[in-house]
């Protein structure tokens, strides 16, 4: 099989585990692969695996999360977009974020640059929006980065009280915060 058959089980796995808690016997495990398979699979161990995990996600925001982003409408129609893909993504909020994940334990050094690269990328799409909008490119900004901020701790907080409501609570307002003193 080729390896990217593995990908939706080591997203899962890293999702649940992060990446210190991501053992390798985990990892043959809920792969059914030995660790020489997963070494001829992925050469380069748990990094390579991690590596092509966020390659997948940033794939996936790049197809489903961005064109939302660059589509027709208003602002608030475009964020909303975003925000359903997003439940999607999350699956509702049942799932945490990969990226909060690996900024944690050893990790963080190996992978920091990448997850602030995406972080940045996706502050800077949505603050074009309300630019775009309207909005003086300070202020987009900083909403930009809210956007994040109410995403990564909605779903933090979603699964510290086994709550997903509270992330599609936290989604269904984003929009309109962001919104909030533009001509939607």
């Amino acid at each position: 099989m080729p390896k990217d058959t593995y990908i939706p089980c080591l997203l899962q796995l890293f999702r649940q585990y992060g990446y210190d808690g991501a053992t390798l016997a985990r990892i043959s495990e809920a792969t059914g692969l030995g660790k020489a398979s997963l070494y001829h699979h992925f050469p380069g161990g748990k990094d390579e695996m991690v590596q092509a995990v966020m390659d997948y996600l940033e794939r996936w925001l790049a197809e489903n999360v961005l064109p939302s982003l660059q589509g027709n409408g208003t602002a608030l129609e475009k964020l909303q977009r975003m925000c359903d893909r997003l439940s999607e993504l999350y699956e509702a909020g049942r799932q945490p974020c990969m990226s909060a994940t690996l900024l944690l334990g050893s990790a963080r050094d190996l992978f920091h640059a990448r997850v602030q690269a995406r972080y940045c990328a996706w502050i800077n799409s949505v603050a074009q929006v309300l630019v775009d909008a309207g909005l003086n490119s300070t202020t987009a900004q900083q909403r930009g980065e809210d956007m994040v901020i109410t995403i990564q701790g909605s779903l933090i907080v979603a699964q510290g009280l086994d709550n997903p409501d509270i992330f599609q609570r936290s989604l269904q307002q984003l929009p309109q915060q962001l919104c909030r003193n533009l001509a939607t």
